[in-house]
This record gives C-alpha cells, structure tokens and sequence, in this order.
C-alpha cells in the first residue's frame, strides 16, 4: 500500500491516479548506459593489458557502483511519486525520504492549471497547479496526463456540488 492508499479518510475512494512521465528516466537511463559502456570498455582494457589490469578493473566496478545508484535514484524516484483524486481530496506526493505531499479539500481547490511546452504537450506530460483558499500553489511537476488528471479533478469537484436528491437540470 502506497501513501494514498494509507491516508485514505472515512468514505473516501479514490477515482483517479496519475503516475510521473516516462521522460524522467531518460537522462538516468543515457547516463546508466554510458557508465556500463565506459565500465565494459574498461573491463576489456584490463583484460588486455596484464599490467594495469587491477586499475582498469577497479574502475569498471566503480562505474558499475555508480550505474546501480543511477537505476536505484531513479526507481526510488518513481515509485515513490503518488497523484490521485478521490471523491473528497486531491492527494499528490513526491519524494521517499525528502517528501513533499499536498492533501487538498476538493472544497478548498481554487483553480487547477496546466503548464505544458510544447515538447509536453507531443508527449503528455506537464505541471499540475493547484491553487488552493488563500492563494496557496502546489506544482507538481513531469505528471503524465496532466490534462486529464485536472479533468478528473473538475469532475470530482463537479460531483460534490451537486445536491443529494436533486433533481437533474434539463439540457437543451
């Protein structure tokens, strides 16, 4: 169970998640095959040159090290990012260790925005502003989706202002 899941309130489901966008782990995942190319190299160095083959096999070990730690980084990174709307909040969070979360009243969301270059939007990705009562902004950044994760956060606000037992309006 995630962070949302485990800070879920009395009555509260959650409608829709969003997850970082793929984009995040392209320089980890150049950086990772450059340093096991590089290590490789090294390795093949060491075992052409019998001489300085413990120095050429200790630097591939270490550019491996540095490789694993870019993959972990990275994989911490995003299973660690929740979004999600539920039928009574806006739950985002980033960050395993260092954590920054926003839990936002659906009640209390002044406006949702979306900033997108025009890279984000080919690819679907973007900032999600939320402007909570009082002039608070919680961005959130490299959200896949991110026009649909405010959709879904209107729907739900949507939702909650309908009357219970209210007759629905006629559209023409």
């Amino acid at each position: 169970m995630g962070y949302v899941d485990d800070n879920l309130i009395s009555g509260e489901e959650v409608t829709y998640r969003a997850r970082l966008h793929w984009k995040v782990m392209i320089w980890p995942g150049l950086l990772t095959a450059a340093l096991l190319i590089v290590a490789a190299l090294a390795f093949r160095q060491g075992l052409s040159d019998p001489e300085t083959s413990n120095v050429f096999y200790i630097a591939g070990a270490i550019l491996v090290i540095f490789a694993v730690i870019t993959i972990l980084k990275l994989w911490i990174t995003v299973s660690s990012a929740e979004f999600a709307v539920t039928n009574k909040r806006v739950i985002l969070k980033t960050g395993f260790i260092q954590k920054k979360t926003a839990e936002i009243f659906l009640a209390k969301i002044e406006s949702v925005s979306v900033d997108q270059t025009i890279t984000g939007r080919v690819f679907g990705y973007g900032t999600i502003v939320i402007r909570g009562t009082g002039g608070s902004l919680e961005p959130f950044s490299d959200i896949s989706k991110p026009l649909e994760f405010r959709r879904q956060i209107q729907e739900q606000i949507g939702r909650s202002l309908e009357q219970p037992g209210a007759a629905p309006t006629a559209r023409s």
